[in-house]
């Protein structure tokens, strides 16, 4: 995109000490033959831990670079976890958005239901043609009005690419290794009645401002269950699934990852092994989930920091009608950071999985 900015953006940009270089392009993840990258990303709320892995992916990205980032607290900081040129956080109000002509995507990157004064503003001064606006908060999973961005399921990848979205809603985590866990089931019409997920996230899902369920003290040799019914994630699966299912979340002492435990009834008998093929057809090719063996069973340890889904387990009670399944997610990555980066590029016609290192693929 044309880096055309108005004289007023200038200014503000200006007072803000927001300073950017040229980039400087590394062997380690360019070929020397790569035109400097021409997709540009703003990021609103970047002082939380998706914020900055999120910076760490674009950072590494062949064909975008991260052209603003925003946080109050940080404001006037270098940003340490970009390397390709110097940006400087800034304090980006919701009205100077609209005047900021040279980002193609704008990530809010806050918590839920502080993000709408940013959104209206972009949406109001130009309804039609505004830049891609990617949430990442649960402030836009359940209106039609948005894509929601899990490309694995429900055609979701061909409606990204259809060229004419402007507005992608990023899942939640539990949210997205729940549905991946469930939904070759029920898609396939073999669930009758309420799946049941047992849930436990690493404490970096309880964000950065200190609180019981991120202190480590509080978490050593403990788990704690919280939000016992009506969790938003519940309801963000039961929408998207469309079907009812039953959560429980709990935050361990681990600093990262997620470990989905999900009982899920079924309307005929089967084998464990058939289960399993059934998820290997429907997640075959697919860069960012892993469907193990019968009887394996993916380990939180094994996801941290690992940008796809483990899937597996697959235990058929003795009954032969419920089938116990497991899902591993890092809840900042494939549940946060690197999904966004996903939907962002298949939103703006670039590889998928451009700047996402994968690490598995069926």
């Amino acid at each position: 995109m044309n880096a055309n900015i108005s004289s007023r953006t200038l200014s503000a940009l200006r007072s803000l000490k927001v300073q950017r270089l040229a980039p400087q392009i590394r062997t380690a993840s360019y070929s020397s033959t790569t035109a400097s990258p021409n997709v540009r990303i703003g990021l609103i709320g970047a002082r939380g831990y998706t914020g900055r892995e999120l910076i760490k992916l674009i950072d590494n990205h062949p064909k975008a670079e991260l052209a603003y980032v925003s946080s109050r607290e940080l404001n006037g900081k270098h940003c340490e976890h970009y390397t390709r040129s110097t940006v400087t956080y800034s304090n980006l109000s919701a009205s100077d958005l609209p005047s900021i002509t040279d980002v193609d995507c704008w990530v809010m990157a806050l918590p839920n239901n502080v993000c709408k004064p940013f959104v209206d503003s972009l949406i109001s001064s130009k309804p039609s043609s505004h830049p891609l606006i990617l949430d990442l908060s649960a402030d836009y999973r359940f209106t039609n009005e948005w894509q929601y961005g899990l490309p694995e399921l429900y055609g979701n990848r061909q409606k990204l690419t259809a060229g004419s979205v402007r507005k992608v809603s990023n899942p939640g985590c539990y949210a997205t290794g729940s549905q991946l866990g469930i939904a070759p089931l029920t898609l396939a019409n073999l669930t009758e009645g309420i799946p049941t997920i047992f849930g436990v996230s690493g404490y970096s899902g309880a964000g950065t401002k200190p609180s019981p369920k991120n202190d480590p003290k509080n978490l050593s040799d403990n788990l704690i269950p919280y939000a016992l019914t009506d969790h938003i994630h519940e309801r963000e699966v039961s929408r998207q699934l469309g079907t009812q299912v039953g959560f429980i979340p709990h935050v361990g002492q681990f600093f990262q990852g997620i470990s989905l435990t999900i009982s899920i009834p079924l309307n005929k008998t089967m084998t464990g092994k058939e289960v399993a093929d059934l998820y290997k057809e429907k997640y075959q090719g697919e860069g960012l989930v892993k469907v193990l063996e019968e009887g394996q069973i993916p380990e939180v340890r094994d996801i941290a920091g690992k940008h796809h889904v483990e899937i597996g387990g697959f235990k058929v009670h003795s009954g032969g009608k419920r089938v116990v399944v497991v899902a591993t997610i890092d809840n900042l990555l494939k549940g946060a950071a690197t999904q966004a980066l996903q939907n962002i590029n298949l939103a703006l016609n670039l590889e998928e999985f451009a700047g996402i290192p994968l690490t598995t693929r069926n």
